[in-house]
């Protein structure tokens, strides 16, 4: 069976890493779902990639609710009846403080919209993927280089970025009886909004303060596409972009 156009649900497609991806899915021939909190960055988005209606679809969610993530998955049935790309790109940081200083109000948000925000829209996607013909779909999970080394005073990020390669590798699995890969992309220094900091120099393990290296956010978008275009039959389980001259090799 030919599907005429690939339906992509980008999380956090308001902003940065998920905006260019958004773009980039469309300009590939998918239907683009955009979804995040706020409606205006959705429709910034939109805006930027014109084209046709009928291939866009906002709706916002909140990834850490169960109830805003079944409205979020029943408007895509409803619109397209399928779902061949999930891409979790949702995620926040807490303020860079003492891991000591840190609140629980502020850990808790981390750990609801970056581990419970992806796993919820991973189990809706599981049951439009594994009951839509032909069976099967691809879900990609933003990690980060901080998935495998911490920045200092991150630990609700570091957390829950560790956390979210393990639930990489159970989605994977437990996705194969369905048809259903999963891949994990580790991001290092885009140079999105979030990294501006880096150009008044960030804090090191060592205790000195220093400007990264950052790279074309374009560089990442162009790495999901590559991703997201495989037949399910392959898969990139695990892929790291960074700008080649952080501080990643040779951290910790």
């Amino acid at each position: 069976m030919q599907i005429k156009s690939k339906v992509a649900l980008i999380t956090g497609a308001g902003s940065g890493i998920g905006k260019s991806t958004a773009i980039a899915l469309y300009q590939a021939g998918y239907s683009v779902v955009l979804t995040g909190r706020r409606m205006e960055k959705l429709y910034e988005t939109a805006k930027e990639i014109g084209g046709s209606a009928n291939r866009l679809l906002l709706i916002t969610c909140d990834v850490s609710q169960p109830d805003s993530v079944n409205q979020l998955f029943q408007g895509i049935q409803k619109k397209y009846n399928r779902l061949d790309v999930l891409f979790n790109n949702a995620g926040i940081s807490a303020p860079p403080v003492l891991l000591e200083d840190i609140t629980y109000e502020d850990w808790k948000a981390v750990v609801d919209i970056n581990l419970t925000g992806v796993f919820l829209c991973t189990q809706a996607a599981f049951k439009i993927m594994k009951n839509q013909t032909p069976m099967g779909g691809r879900i990609i999970n933003n990690g980060s280089i901080s998935a495998h080394v911490p920045r200092p005073n991150s630990a609700p990020y570091t957390a829950t970025k560790h956390a979210l390669t393990g639930l990489t590798k159970s989605t994977a699995l437990d996705g194969r009886k369905y048809n259903i890969a999963c891949g994990q992309i580790d991001i290092g220094n885009a140079a999105t909004a979030m990294v501006k900091p880096m150009q008044a120099g960030i804090p090191q393990a060592n205790g000195s303060i220093a400007v990264e290296p950052t790279m074309d956010v374009q560089q990442v978008a162009d790495a999901i596409i590559y991703m997201a275009n495989l037949p399910l039959s392959a898969n990139v389980l695990f892929m790291t972009v960074m700008a080649s001259g952080m501080p990643f090799v040779g951290r910790g």
